[in-house]
């Protein structure tokens, strides 16, 4: 079969989504690759990418400034709108040539019960000040939890919401709710930036998608302490390991304050994965940690590896290990007891739940 144009990107994009890809790789010398429930695939029929076919693409998703940027700090992240889709990109160099990895990412948000979300995220959407932390393993569906929280809070209540974003994924509708969105590197020079100035801009839910350094953590810490709600997004495995980090990004001598201040304004912590579904592809299996008075006083106190026995024994209260959950999606028939295996935090204690 004669290969197809290697700089169209349409077609790259039209093949991806036409087969259920999440994402798709390319590189010079090699076809175009896409990702499907996980696992990759070349796309069948196409020549392998020189470099210049590389430039032709990258250059053609990117506008002059991005592209300078590029060509600077030899990667950048960017995103753009196809179709009914959201693209978001990461082009970089390798070997001394340009590749790029594109996320799709429908338009259309889905809600809790859509994604299989537990309905405790409803409470977390609504409460009128503090820090909600969703986390998991990138490629997770941490963005898509994100953007059902943000349209749940916008389709349920009127508030003013300012998104900081590298780069923007979902593009909001009104509903409710004021939706700001501003994107790191066009709407403003740095999270940090954003965030000193958050303040001023009449907020009440400010959503954060990356903490790249202490500051931003501190800034984003002292927003919730004086009465707004703060949604930030951690690649993490663990509740306990996403609360080690947080604090870790700070040295022994400020670890204390940032416990403190932690254990004061959390509201809750969610970690997910997303898992072979037994009816193809992937679903959302997620672990949820609420912050009640013993776990804001294990925070407090630094004991950080206790919270795994103060969530399995709070299911009362909405919380939840990854395992139970596991072993709950293995009862319903909705993945393979290997799958949920492959996936336990202990895999002892997830086969006497199951068995």
């Amino acid at each position: 079969m004669e290969g197809k144009s290697n700089s169209n990107i349409s077609v790259l994009l039209n093949y991806a989504i036409s087969n259920g890809a999440s994402d798709i790789l390319l590189t010079a010398d090699y076809p175009p690759v896409v990702r499907i429930n996980n696992k990759l695939y070349a796309v069948r029929g196409h020549n392998k990418l020189s470099g210049k076919d590389i430039v032709e693409i990258i250059k053609n998703s990117l506008d002059e400034i991005r592209w300078e940027k590029l060509i600077v700090d030899k990667e950048i992240d960017f995103s753009f709108s196809y179709s009914e889709m959201r693209v978001r990109g990461n082009a970089f160099y390798q070997k001394g040539s340009l590749a790029v990895s594109l996320r799709l990412i429908s338009h259309t948000i889905k809600t809790f019960s859509e994604l299989g979300l537990p309905p405790i995220l409803e409470k977390f959407s609504l409460a009128s000040s503090g820090l909600v932390l969703i986390t998991g393993p990138a490629g997770h569906g941490i963005s898509t939890t994100m953007a059902a929280i943000i349209d749940y809070i916008n389709s349920n209540v009127s508030k003013h919401i300012i998104t900081i974003e590298n780069p923007i994924e979902y593009v909001y509708q009104y509903k409710k709710s004021v939706i700001s969105q501003r994107e790191v590197g066009t709407d403003t020079s740095s999270f940090e930036s954003a965030l000193k100035n958050a303040v001023k801009e009449d907020p009440n839910v400010i959503m954060i998608s990356d903490f790249e350094n202490p500051e931003t953590i501190s800034l984003a810490l002292n927003l919730a302490e004086v009465g707004h709600l703060v949604l930030a997004s951690m690649q993490t495995n663990s509740i306990a390991s996403t609360v080690s980090r947080f604090i870790d990004f700070f040295p022994p001598t400020s670890q204390s304050q940032i416990q403190q201040m932690l254990s004061n304004v959390l509201v809750g912590i969610t970690s997910q994965r997303l898992v072979a579904s037994t009816k193809g592809g992937r679903i959302a299996a997620c672990e949820v940690m609420l912050a009640n008075p013993a776990i804001r006083a294990i925070i407090k106190e630094g004991k950080i590896h206790q919270l795994d026995n103060i969530i399995a024994t709070s299911a009362s209260e909405g919380m939840t290990t990854l395992d139970n959950v596991l072993a709950s999606m293995v009862s319903k028939n909705e993945i393979s007891i290997d799958e949920a295996l492959a996936w336990a935090r202990n895999t002892k204690t997830l086969k006497e739940m199951i068995y």
